[in-house]
């Protein structure tokens, strides 16, 4: 039997075969019979990326493999594994990652090739780690790319278009300990007054508003390395934004019970303990939900929290919750973070996805054309305007032509974009 919908169960799919290779060779077995073809992940995307009417290849039975490098600078492992999979492994070897998503229940290949990100005004997305792969393209090679080779920087976002990842090399660092802090109530205009200051204010900051009210948002959630060498400079700018410590833990989202969270209140723990917001043995978020997210410069995100502010009584209904985080720019080709310091707003949406997209249109007309939406997750903008977004969107289109020249690998979703 097939896998019927996606995680937050917003899409079904519609794979006329599901196959759960064990091998590389089995994977090229499953190419070889011919047709459309999609890698599924964790199924954490909103949208239908990964779907296909032909065959839906799930790497979930695959060789497991966590191999760290003789210089223990990097750690290669394979695509289907989650990062909750890998962080204790590297946590075991006195490693980490500089990142995690706020979620580790997500795929390391699902999330690069989307161009899924953690947070941090000096930190790259979950794919500027990437330092290598390993594709199997529809017609049986392996491509095996490494940073500055020629094709790299266009195929570590891919879309899904290229072929199947078997395998990500990536940067690793001497494992850290991180603490949280969360704050209640900081005041919107004070947060815009200096925004970089706020997003500064950690290794790792976030944002929530529910935006039922536009004076402040809910919660202001500063990750920290330890040791905390500015906490008398967070304190501080805490307080000037009439924000306040939470006096006990805190989800995203107002009211819903915080067990699934990752423990907070300035209490230090592994990196992989603290970076996501959420615990791996739990669902997180909302779980039946919808998302949306777009990313702008950093030079436009003043300008894209006061549209969504001037539209707070029509998201506020349809709204989980919405948050704001940072990134550093990168140099991959369909990264949301390339060439520009991003910062994300992020929507997590109730199930209700007639009204999240009739909603929509509006929003992305109201937020700077600098916007780019996040591959996996819901937008409305046609393909001709998303493409406009990416100076080096015609060297992806050749990239994809050279890789996969019978369009194996292209679905609903990738023809909408033009390639």
């Amino acid at each position: 039997m097939g896998i019927e919908r996606n995680w937050a169960g917003n899409l079904a799919y519609r794979a006329s075969s599901v196959v759960h290779p064990t091998s590389a060779d089995e994977v090229r077995d499953a190419l070889a019979a011919g047709g459309p073809v999609r890698v599924l992940g964790t199924r954490h995307c909103f949208n239908d990326i990964a779907d296909t009417a032909g065959t839906q290849l799930v790497l979930d039975r695959m060789p497991a493999v966590i191999e760290v490098s003789e210089q223990r600078d990097a750690v290669t492992v394979s695509g289907a594994l989650r990062y909750g999979d890998i962080a204790p492994v590297l946590e075991a070897h006195g490693l980490a990652l500089a990142n995690l998503a706020s979620l580790p229940h997500i795929s390391v290949a699902g999330a690069v090739t989307t161009g899924t990100h953690g947070s941090g005004d000096a930190i790259g997305t979950l794919a500027s780690a990437v330092r290598g792969l390993t594709l199997l393209t529809a017609s049986g090679e392996i491509r095996r790319l490494r940073r500055g080779d020629a094709d790299f920087a266009g195929a570590v976002v891919g879309l899904g278009a290229l072929g199947v990842v078997l395998d990500v090399t990536l940067d690793v660092e001497p494992a850290y300990a991180v603490a949280q802090h969360v704050y209640d109530h900081p005041g919107w205009d004070a947060i815009l007054a200096d925004l970089d200051a706020v997003t500064g204010a950690g290794t790792s900051v976030s944002l929530f508003s529910n935006w039922q009210r536009t004076d402040a948002a809910d919660l202001l959630w500063v990750k920290q390395r330890v040791p905390e060498e500015r906490a008398g400079e967070r304190a501080a700018l805490a307080g000037a934004l009439g924000a306040v410590p939470a006096d006990g833990e805190r989800h995203p989202i107002l009211g819903v019970d915080p067990v699934a969270c990752t423990e907070q209140r300035g209490v230090p723990g592994a990196w992989f303990e603290r970076l996501p917001h959420f615990r791996l043995a739990f669902t997180p978020s909302a779980g039946a939900e919808i998302q949306s997210e777009y990313l702008v410069p950093r030079s436009d995100a003043v300008a894209a929290i006061e549209a969504v502010r001037s539209l707070a009584d029509r998201i506020a209904p349809l709204l989980f919750v919405n948050e704001i985080r940072t990134m550093r720019a990168d140099d991959l080709w369909l990264s949301m973070a390339h060439e520009r310091d991003a910062v994300a707003l992020h929507f997590t949406w109730k199930p209700d996805e007639q009204a999240v997209r009739a909603l929509l249109p509006d929003l992305e007309a109201a937020l700077p054309a600098s916007a780019r939406p996040h591959w996996g997750k819901v937008f409305t903008l046609d393909g001709a305007e998303v493409r406009s977004r990416y100076p080096r969107w015609d060297d992806f289109a050749a990239l994809r032509a050279r890789y996969d020249p019978e369009r194996r690998f292209v679905n609903e979703y990738v023809e909408r974009l033009g390639l």
